[in-house]
């Protein structure tokens, strides 16, 4: 195990420090300082070695933590990035985006600051980018099968590495100009520099695995077609559909969804050309929505020049500490303040929109609001409270629904579920024959760690499919789930 006393002779976690806001908002670059190794010594030696480690079960993937944090501890970081590889393919993406509920069913947790695995985890893998460990695997006979994987996110890229390093020829198709999907054009480079992207595609390549970028199936190449091509098809399109607010006004300019803006400002921040960009300079802007999308919107309308921002959520604002109902190793729902949030604007909760106000020429000019109240069960605005919030640009941020469903035709149209995700089996085939699904368009909103490990284990069943057997590795099932986390 790593130091036996070292939960007792350090109690308190330590974490890089963020730049100073002043320096961060001027650029797009990671908001960390490089760390110290020492520090991540001290933390890694913290951990217990639990008779029963509970980060296994709280981590969907799950990650061999009690033993990566011995090795990096005792500076074998050789090894300790071969047992963080041994489970998930992109440490890279988890460590910086994933809300670590590792941390929340860490055991140290129930009376210290849990460890601070997500941290020693992107600091083992930088390491190994660094020093040149991160190398490609390609199989060493291919087996004749193919695979085409429809969607080139955390899900998609997870599936397609496993299935490549299987011996299968798979082609990763993306209806956008370059590959990558959220990780791509829906995380800001202040969350993920894009090199963290482009060096494990460069390792995906290598291996074997074939990108298709600008390519959207149901248009340039229909679904009957890329069934007829291929011995199976995964799909990871994710959940893309935004979930709407249909109040007075929504038709106004200046009203977008997230992922609207986000996309457009990620090209610009790539060096693309963007006409009539969505842009938050000299704006009073509103995010409505206080999850991690609409902190994304925060972070960077505050690098755009905002004028003002504010932030809405129809809820209560969380505790500070964990709640009564849901117990260690549950992942809580707490206050939290993301790096967008420190570097400005207002927050406010119990905040319920009731309508976009609009100037003569038909631009968003305010939104009318007003408190929250909860009505058999219903969060309503509640009456004789409303006021007016300036606004230029307001950003829907408030989650999504569903995968995009229209490109199918009746000849291949997997079934959708109750709750607006792809119908799929105990091994991930959809309806269709030979068709399977991993990541949110299986199992609706969720998180990144969700999406790899879904894309990890339809790559076992896709493989077990085409070849009756396989050694591919099965994290989860399409209905199991961590501890504390419900499908969206």
């Amino acid at each position: 195990m790593a130091d036996p006393k070292g939960f007792l002779k350090v109690t308190e976690r330590e974490l890089p420090a963020r730049r100073p806001v002043p320096v961060r908002i001027m650029d797009w670059k990671e908001v960390y300082e490089p760390g110290d190794k020492n520090v991540l010594r001290r933390q890694a030696g913290r951990c217990m070695d639990c008779g029963v480690p509970f980060c296994h079960q709280g981590c969907p993937l799950g990650n061999l933590i009690p033993e990566w944090n011995d090795l990096t501890w005792r500076g074998e970081d050789r090894s300790a990035i071969e047992r963080l590889h041994a489970t998930n393919n992109f440490p890279e993406f988890t460590g910086r985006l994933c809300p670590a509920p590792c941390e929340s069913a860490c055991v140290l947790g129930i009376n210290q600051p849990a460890v601070t695995i997500k941290q020693v985890e992107v600091s083992i893998i930088d390491e190994a980018f660094a020093r040149g460990w991160v190398e490609p695997q390609p199989p060493e006979r291919l087996t004749g099968k193919t695979v085409a994987v429809v969607g080139s996110g955390p899900a998609g890229l997870a599936a397609a590495q496993q299935l490549t390093r299987a011996g299968h020829t798979v082609a990763v198709f993306e209806r956008d100009d370059r590959i990558g999907g959220l990780l791509r054009y829906g995380i800001p480079d202040f969350k993920m520099e894009k090199n963290q992207l482009e060096a494990r595609l460069r390792q995906m390549q290598e291996e074997g695995t074939r990108f298709r970028a600008g390519v959207e199936i149901g248009k340039d190449i229909s679904w009957a077609d890329l069934r007829a091509r291929y011995d199976a098809v995964v799909l990871a399109t994710g959940s893309t559909v935004p979930r709407e607010l249909a109040i007075p006004g929504r038709e106004h300019d200046g009203v977008h969804f997230a992922m609207e803006y986000l996309v457009e400002s990620n090209k610009a921040v790539a060096g693309d050309a963007v006409p009539n960009q969505i842009t938050a300079e000299g704006k009073h802007v509103i995010v409505i929505g206080g999850g991690d999308t609409g902190a994304d919107c925060i972070g960077t309308a505050h690098r755009q020049g905002a004028l003002s921002v504010t932030n809405l959520a129809i809820g209560r604002q969380p505790g500070d500490q964990r709640p009564e109902h849901q117990p260690w190793p549950m992942m809580p729902t707490v206050f939290e303040v993301q790096s967008a949030h420190e570097e400005g604007g207002e927050r406010h909760y119990l905040a319920s929109t009731v309508e976009f106000l609009a100037n003569a020429a038909g631009e968003v000019r305010a939104l009318r609001v007003a408190e929250t109240e909860f009505v058999d069960g219903r969060r309503v605005p509640k009456s004789g409270t409303e006021r007016e919030i300036p606004a230029d640009l307001v950003l829907i941020a408030m989650g999504f629904t569903g995968p995009e469903t229209e490109s199918f035709t009746d000849d291949v149209r997997p079934e959708i579920a109750d709750r607006g995700a792809f119908r799929r089996d105990d091994a991930y085939e959809t309806t269709v024959p030979g068709v399977f699904v991993a990541g949110d368009a299986g199992r609706g909103q969720s998180l990144i760690v969700w999406a790899i490990a879904e894309g990890r284990a339809a790559a076992a069943a896709v493989d077990r499919h085409l070849m009756g057997t396989t050694v591919l590795p099965a994290p989860v099932a399409p209905t199991d789930v961590a501890i504390g986390l419900q499908p969206a």
